[in-house]
């Protein structure tokens, strides 16, 4: 969700009266989980302390919007902690307006690293592209598919005059994608433009195909062409969990100083004329191409200029680990949990250095009970019958299947804003409640029931149970108030889960 700039600081103007001089230290948290966990770590410290949680009133995450009272408690926190995916944001623009400059701010997406997820399509689930069906468009770029439907191509797909936006890149004409990107994405401008600097990074200034034959312009005047034939497609699996079809091809004149072994990447796993391409070369064998994750010299139409190209490029989400969409869901994993909460008290620490062995000493009891309930959930799943679970409904917990090395089916993704499933998804759903001889259908704390109810319904055991397990996205302060923590939510996860997999 993206809320502008100008939005931001008018909401700032607003409320800059609004919040009034406060020595204690303001702790601000968007999600329950990381309320609960700063409560933790404050502990009896709480009278200092000022703390915040602003989805108290049951909204969800995806869809939150900030008021300007919470736009105001964000500018004079003293940390404050959020998410950090695509729902967030909004929250450049207010960290970027705010008026305490020494906050201490816990992304923790970015506290992750490289153990963010990127957002998983399993088989039978609900999707923009139905590659079994082939209902995606040519236009639309995919980066999950399963392997047996890719197709093989020809270089007819790819025909056409093409150049490098290199040159602009390092002029600074694509300066305005960059900013673009920081608005809503994982990095600031500056690291997108050395990110794409790196990906992009040729001495082809253009490609020229026609037929059987690929011709090269090189930025220093010289040519080079040679037909080639196609060898075959190759799945290039990304570190995010998401998908490429490479399409190979090897040139027939070995006298040519033109690339012997080239692949073509454009995001499509079936013959479709592209609107750009990434183009990685060898002159030794397909295995000696260059690390494909980090060089993907990419190529656009010849007629673009510069300006076409960035807001191509601006609007254009590129389907390497770095852009996917992530899934956002970190705090459904008790080992992430121990993450953050180091992360949080760090930063405490840091704003309250006073109170700091204090905090220190916090961290260290609760992490045990973090460590001691992520046992229970080992030994549970050790010793279950099944190792598969399956929801009528959106699947914010993979973070905590794959801790444990379950397999899951499910209906929608878990950031999906579906909520409606298809006859086709219903019955595939419904066919593996049968085959696994499941006995439970599950759903979130926010779910209606109706899709898991189909789906029993459609299925062979019309006894099976619906179980709710509680994702933590629409906790109230009415929750909260009546003793609602983090961990009793995920003991209550652990018993819904052993009865899922017949514990």
């Amino acid at each position: 969700m993206r809320i502008n700039k100008a939005f931001i600081a008018a909401l700032m103007s607003l409320a800059a009266a609004a919040v009034p001089a406060s020595a204690k230290t303001k702790v601000v948290t968007t999600i329950f989980p990381e309320y609960d966990w700063a409560r933790q770590i404050i502990g009896d410290k709480e009278k200092e302390s000022e703390l915040t949680l602003l989805l108290s009133n049951g909204s969800d995450l995806h869809s939150y919007q900030p008021s300007a009272k919470d736009i105001a408690k964000i500018s004079d926190a003293d940390v404050f902690v959020y998410v950090g995916g695509e729902s967030d944001g909004w929250v450049k623009g207010a960290l970027r307006n705010a008026r305490n400059k020494n906050m201490q701010v816990v992304n923790l997406l970015d506290v992750l690293g490289d153990k963010v997820k990127a957002e998983e399509i399993v088989d039978g689930m609900e999707h923009e592209h139905n590659h079994e069906e082939h209902e995606h468009s040519h236009g639309k770029e995919v980066s999950t598919f399963d392997d047996k439907d890719v197709k093989d191509r020809a270089l007819s797909d790819w025909a056409g005059e093409w150049k490098s936006p290199y040159k602009y890149l390092l002029e600074g004409k694509l300066d305005e994608a960059w900013e673009e990107k920081a608005e809503s994405g994982k990095m600031s401008a500056e690291e997108y433009k050395e990110y794409y600097k790196t990906g992009y990074k040729t001495d082809i200034d253009s490609v020229s195909i026609s037929g059987d034959t690929i011709k090269y312009v090189y930025d220093n005047g010289k040519t080079a062409s040679a037909k080639y034939k196609y060898v075959g497609f190759y799945v290039q699996n990304w570190s995010s969990g998401t998908k490429a079809a490479m399409y190979r091809f090897e040139s027939t004149d070995k006298k040519s100083p033109a690339p012997a072994f080239v692949e073509f990447n454009d995001h499509m796993i079936e013959s479709a004329k592209a609107e750009h391409f990434h183009i990685r070369m060898s002159d030794e064998s397909f295995d000696a191409i260059e690390d494909p994750e980090k060089y993907w010299p990419t190529f656009f139409p010849a007629d673009m200029d510069a300006e076409e190209i960035c807001d191509h490029l601006a609007g254009h989400e590129h389907h390497h680990h770095h852009d996917e969409e992530m899934d956002e869901h970190v705090w459904l994993s008790l080992k992430n949990a121990e993450i953050f909460c180091s992360a949080i008290a760090d930063a405490l620490c840091k704003a309250d250095p006073k109170n700091a062995p204090s905090y220190k000493s916090n961290l260290a009891a609760y992490e045990k009970n973090l460590s001691a309930l992520d046992k229970k959930f080992e030994d549970a799943v050790k010793g279950a019958k099944t190792k598969t679970i399956l929801f009528g409904d959106r699947f914010p917990f993979r973070y905590l299947v794959d801790d444990y090395g379950l397999s899951y089916y499910a209906a929608f993704t878990g950031c999906s804003a579906e909520s409606e499933a298809s006859f086709k998804t219903i019955a595939f759903l419904a066919g593996k409640v049968d085959e696994l001889n499941l006995g439970s259908v599950c759903q979130i704390e926010s779910g209606n029931g109706k899709i898991a109810r189909t789906i029993i319904k459609t299925s062979k055991n019309k006894n099976a149970k619906i179980l709710t397990f509680d994702s933590m996205q629409s906790t109230t302060k009415k929750q909260i108030n009546k003793g609602a923590t983090y961990l009793g939510a995920m003991e209550e996860n652990l018993k819904v889960l052993k009865e899922a997999l017949g514990k």
